[in-house]
């Protein structure tokens, strides 16, 4: 039995959820979670990932909001000058 997308289809408005595998499609799914998810979409992010993996993703992203990154580095206790896309919010 396939398992069920697990975020909001409404995320994913661009792309079909069917063709997002979580694994290789790893850095897009955490990055969209982080900017456009609500909160069940977080708790489920956090389930499905672990905090290094999303750690990872933060530091190499390209796409976080200033609020997303401001969160983020609180959240998942990274500082904010080791976030790439801080370079260009200064």
């Amino acid at each position: 039995m396939e398992q069920e997308f697990p975020f909001s289809k409404n995320l994913f408005w661009d792309v079909a959820p069917e063709s997002i595998d979580l694994t290789k499609h790893k850095r897009f799914v955490i990055e969209r979670v982080l900017v456009r998810g609500n909160l069940i979409d977080f708790e489920k992010l956090i389930q499905i990932y672990s905090k290094d993996e999303i750690r990872e993703a933060i530091r190499m992203s390209k796409e976080l909001d200033p609020k997303t990154q401001h969160f983020c580095s609180w959240y998942f206790e990274i500082p904010a000058e080791e976030l790439y896309a801080s370079l260009f919010y200064r």
